[in-house]
């Protein structure tokens, strides 16, 4: 999206882009904010699994631990990315957010980057965790189940 050209009155287009692409992101971090509340309420998430080992636990819970850190790191540097950009955000064109920030290059910069690294720590989290799903599917050891609620 950065390789776009910069909005002139020939080029308009590259706002669109950007401005659903916040959207998406504020919008998961809404529904992630969500979803915690209601697996937290409701204890899903500290359920233990049958002849589960305490190394396994640690790992179940530091991953998701890890993949919701993760989704809203990647969500809040975006957010604060924006703020310092110049650039306002109106949610799914309808709500016009405050606008936290001013315009600073620097911390633009800054809060850039921090995205651009959680992103690759997210996608290495999932990665880690779509391989760890398949170990259950293989095994066949009721986690699938659990999971799908089947």
């Amino acid at each position: 999206m950065l390789a776009l050209p910069l909005p002139s009155d020939e080029m308009t287009y590259r706002e669109f882009p950007f401005q659903l692409h916040k959207n998406l992101g504020i919008t998961i971090v809404l529904l992630m904010t969500a979803m915690v509340v209601i697996r937290l309420r409701q204890g899903q998430a500290l359920v233990a699994i049958e002849a589960e080992s305490p190394t396994m636990r640690r790992l179940r819970l530091g991953g998701h631990l890890a993949l919701y850190a993760l989704i809203f790191a990647v969500c809040i540097t975006g957010y604060l990315s924006s703020s310092y950009s110049g650039w306002g955000t109106t949610w799914w064109w309808l709500v016009d957010l405050p606008y936290w920030g001013r315009e600073d290059e620097e911390l633009n910069q800054l809060y850039s980057d921090l995205h651009l690294w959680t992103c690759w720590g997210l996608l290495i989290a999932m990665a880690a965790h779509i391989g760890a799903a398949l170990t259950h599917a293989f095994r066949n050891d009721g986690v699938m189940r659990r999971i799908l609620r089947w």
